[in-house]
């Protein structure tokens, strides 16, 4: 599958040196997983990229073109990675606003990630990061463009059988992963970092939270150190691409695929 992409709705690759996204990161993305032409959890992902653009004071492209257009690249593809880009625009030298910039939407599809399929089944591997996440509530939550903490950390193993890093707050306290939400299980409980100071509000991460509230399962969103991880029954991650992920070994120590994340994969998992 060859990567197309879409700038302002125009088949190029290419962008202007001048756009902000480039300058300064300013700008935020959404990674949307395609499987027989339909984009899953659209609303959702849209509804996030419309608060962080009121977050960022970026104007939001208008709602039914991105849809038209993501719709339209999605439409033949069995399986594949749709990502958007929205930008500030372009603007001269300097962190001054031009508030007439209009903002620049870039649509690209990739081919589906090559993860092991028993990744979802038997559980992965993770490691625990030493670069730690900065503080920015004015940030928190939203899917911005600056993503140079999760780039340096990524950097830290190229071990293939380490599915992904775990990273802390400058507290100590767990945050997410390099591309994913955490969750872990304490005595049939089921609990998640809040993201009000940093990290990113996943998709897949709300979806779990509601199903959980719908099922009774009480869920809360709760500070996470090395003791609760060590006390932890289950543990999982989860994002756009891999749904959910239980975790079945962290640094040295073992766990098994529980019952409670079994319970929610077959809630909510749409693929392997």
């Amino acid at each position: 599958m060859r990567t197309r992409t879409l700038v302002n709705g125009r088949n190029t690759t290419q962008i202007d040196a001048r756009d902000r996204g480039l300058q300064y990161g300013d700008g935020l993305f959404e990674t949307f997983a395609v499987i027989d032409g339909d984009v899953r959890r659209l609303d959702l992902h849209l509804e996030r990229l419309t608060r962080g653009c009121g977050r960022l004071g970026i104007a939001s492209p208008d709602r039914a073109l991105l849809v038209s257009e993501i719709e339209s690249l999605a439409a033949d593809q069995a399986r594949a990675v749709l990502k958007l880009i929205v930008t500030r625009g372009m603007a001269g030298r300097g962190l001054d606003i031009d508030p007439d910039a209009q903002p620049t939407r870039i649509l690209s599809l990739h081919p589906w990630p090559s993860h092991p399929a028993q990744w979802a089944k038997e559980g992965v591997t993770v490691r625990i990061c030493t670069t730690t996440l900065g503080e920015q509530p004015a940030l928190a939550g939203i899917k911005h463009l600056n993503r140079l903490e999760h780039v340096v950390a990524r950097r830290e193993w190229n071990d293939p059988q380490v599915a992904e890093g775990l990273l802390r707050n400058r507290q100590r306290s767990f945050v997410c992963g390099t591309m994913t939400n955490m969750f872990i299980v304490q005595s049939g409980r089921l609990l998640t970092p809040a993201v009000d100071r940093c990290g990113v509000a996943g998709t897949v991460r709300a979806t779990v939270l509601e199903r959980a509230h719908a099922l009774g399962i009480p869920a809360v969103q709760a500070v996470i150190g090395d003791e609760e991880l060590a006390a932890a029954d289950e543990v999982f991650l989860t994002n756009a691409l891999i749904g959910i992920w239980p975790v079945t070994r962290i640094e040295e120590r073992q766990l098994s695929v529980g019952p409670l994340t079994l319970r929610l994969q077959s809630e909510i998992q749409e693929y392997p």
